[in-house]
């Protein structure tokens, strides 16, 4: 018999538990990953790098984060992922901390890849940890809480980076942003015990669901997927570009322009990571399609607000901006819940992985480039109208796809039992 006064710690609170220390984690995943472009500026005139090179440090970055995916959706399918998430914490915590000591470009250069090794570790196994700890019919609430992280974590980091390097020197801000990693990290180990695969699972384990064979013949993933490379085509130019378009074609200074897009970003990142997640888990308790259609409809709703944003008037720019990042905002959770409700335990981290790897591939590895691309040979206007074209497409394969979400049986008595 326990202890008097000793508290049982249910499987609740355990996966509450979870929850708090793998969000807090990925909040300082995104600080460690923007402190750098927060500081670049000091890092350029100390090290006397153009903006060639100083790019390079963010696709060296993306480049080891998406071709390292592979490997670790592997090992995470068959080994414990409680370990594998603290080593990836450890890593991306002290890649970031080595940063301050380096004293040339070509080092610099390894560090940031190194941060794409740790992130890419944790990016995949947190979220299927997490789908051990609840079932299909709550992942798209704990997944909006859980990517609620991107947009606080990335304006954190550029935050830190920007004011503690202006006032310390740009070395200061590694120091402080590499610590909590290490902390939590140890307090994820300590204090939370890893569920079994597949304990949460309602879903048969198929064929299509259970198998790395299978896994390419499933439509479910692979429209969720698609529509998600789509959609990281257009937010990773849009995000590259939006402060130089306010500054060209809204009037901002080049330092007004980064702050006003970066307000934007948080702001509706926030509130409509919070919002996509309740409509959906709303609608969900209705029709089984719902992760898909809100994914879907919110990305086809920003297109008209796009285009007064790229080609409207000037008064219409700002305003116009900020309902259309609302829009592209609202899948988050409900996107992510779709990828993970796709597959089974057995093949949850090879899903993950290879949906970083094809979105980053299709999306964001190439799409800043090719926006500069069309605006060297035209404008920026039409560089970034290319992005519409992306969340067109991202749209209407996320509605067709909706036909393949799978049937929640939980969902299902309940409809039955209403």
């Amino acid at each position: 018999m326990p202890a008097t006064g000793t508290r049982r710690i249910t499987p609740a609170r355990t996966a509450a538990l979870a929850l708090f220390l793998l969000t807090s984690l990925n909040l300082f995943n995104f600080i460690d990953r923007y402190v750098l472009p927060g500081v670049q500026p000091l890092i350029q005139r100390e090290f006397r790098i153009d903006d060639a090179r100083a790019g390079l440090l963010t696709s060296a970055f993306f480049f080891t984060y998406m071709l390292i995916a592979p490997l670790t959706g592997w090992l995470g399918d068959r080994f414990p992922r409680k370990p594998l998430i603290v080593a990836g914490a450890l890593i991306w915590s002290a890649a970031t901390l080595l940063t301050a000591f380096v004293h040339d470009y070509h080092t610099l250069l390894i560090r940031h890849a190194a941060v794409g090794i740790g992130e890419a570790t944790f990016s995949i196994f947190a979220p299927a940890l997490l789908a051990d700890f609840y079932p299909e019919e709550d992942r798209n609430r704990v997944l909006s809480i859980f990517y609620l992280t991107i947009p606080v974590g990335g304006a954190l980091g550029y935050l830190t980076g920007g004011v503690l390097g202006e006032h310390y020197g740009w070395r200061m801000p590694f120091y402080i942003a590499a610590a909590p990693g290490v902390l939590i990290a140890l307090a994820f180990w300590l204090f939370v015990r890893e569920p079994a695969r597949g304990s949460a699972d309602t879903l048969t384990a198929t064929h299509d669901r259970a198998s790395l064979w299978g896994l390419f013949t499933n439509p479910a993933f692979w429209t969720a997927t698609l529509g998600m490379a789509m959609w990281t085509f257009a937010v990773g130019g849009i995000s590259t570009w939006l402060p130089t378009f306010f500054h060209r074609f809204a009037g901002y200074s080049v330092a007004g322009s980064g702050i006003v897009a970066g307000e934007i970003t948080v702001v509706d990142g926030l509130l409509a990571t919070i919002a996509g997640g309740w409509i959906a888990q709303i609608w969900l308790r209705r029709n089984h399609r719902a992760l898909y259609l809100v994914s879907a409809w919110s990305v086809l709703a920003a297109i008209p607000f796009g285009v007064f944003v790229f080609f409207g008037p000037p008064r219409l720019l700002l305003p116009a901006a900020w309902i259309a990042e609302f829009c592209l905002f609202l899948n988050t959770g409900p996107l992510n819940a779709a990828i993970v409700n796709s597959v089974a335990a057995p093949i949850r981290a090879t899903a993950i992985s290879v949906n970083l790897f094809v979105i980053h591939a299709l999306g964001d590895a190439f799409s800043p480039g090719l926006i500069g691309r069309i605006s060297d040979a035209s404008n920026l206007r039409y560089g970034l109208g290319a992005t519409l074209i992306s969340l067109a497409v991202s749209g209407a394969i996320l509605h067709g796809g909706s036909r393949f979400a799978p049937h929640l049986p939980d969902l299902e008595i309940e409809k039955t039992a209403g």
